[in-house]
């Protein structure tokens, strides 16, 4: 049975979870972000199986997420390298190691995201760009955008 496609629904977390929600993808992406570009070296790291890699390093590829580089002509090699389009995806992976560090790990983050200039801890926050205050879920309120197209889930409002 072929799984649903989510990229046709007017909803920019459907359409994200369309490309990056298969459960290998992330990971992938986690070591794009780290700086694993060869695919050797991902199979090596994350023990996949080398059809899967090929299949999410070349969809990711075909949605501009990654561009493929060649490094050797014979055989031919390529490296993987995050675009701008890729690069953008930093805040979800981050988004989602803090919500793992809090629920799914139970002897504290495997990781610290630390700032290289001052050393310190650094976490996500949503902060509003005209007064700079930070804000929660219950302070936001979703509107339509220029893209509703009359078929968004505004119908779910409070």
């Amino acid at each position: 049975m072929k799984p649903t496609r989510l990229d046709d629904m007017n909803c920019s977390v459907a359409r994200t979870a369309d490309l990056i929600g298969e459960w290998w993808t992330p990971v992938i992406l986690r070591d794009l972000m780290f700086g694993v570009t060869r695919f050797d070296h991902f199979q090596e790291r994350l023990g996949i199986a080398r059809n899967t890699l090929t299949d999410r390093l070349g969809r990711l590829a075909e949605e501009g997420i990654v561009e493929r580089v060649a490094y050797q002509e014979h055989p031919p090699r390529y490296d993987y390298r995050l675009t701008e389009k890729g690069a953008d995806l930093w805040l979800v992976l981050t988004a989602m190691r803090e919500w793992g560090d809090r629920w799914e790990a139970p002897d504290g983050p495997p990781l610290r995201a630390t700032h290289r200039a001052c050393g310190n801890d650094v976490t996500l926050h949503l902060e509003c760009p005209e007064c700079g205050e930070l804000t929660t879920r219950r302070e936001v309120r979703m509107v339509d955008g220029p893209g509703h197209g009359g078929k968004v889930l505004t119908s779910l409002r409070r």
